[in-house]
């Protein structure tokens, strides 16, 4: 995993959703984007983002980055895989 966030495809704020809907609409989100896209997912310190990369990961998820910003939310950035 970087820590250099590469431009995406498309965001999505879920910053103040509660597990485990913040992983089911990334999941669902990135099941409507073509394949090989990238979508950053904004989200809140704690149980989301300890939560989301690893099931993200476990559904076939390409996990490229997951920063601190300067507001203090994670931004995960997530690639539909090719295959």
């Amino acid at each position: 995993m970087t820590d250099v966030l590469n431009r995406p495809d498309e965001t999505l704020d879920l910053r103040g959703t509660p597990c485990p809907l913040n992983f089911v609409r990334t999941k669902l989100k990135l099941q409507r984007m073509p394949l090989g896209e990238l979508l950053e997912v904004w989200l809140d310190a704690g149980e989301p983002v300890e939560q989301v990369p690893d099931s993200l990961r476990s559904e076939g998820f390409l996990i490229e980055a997951l920063e601190v910003s300067p507001e203090g939310y994670f931004a995960l950035q997530v690639r539909r895989p090719v295959v």
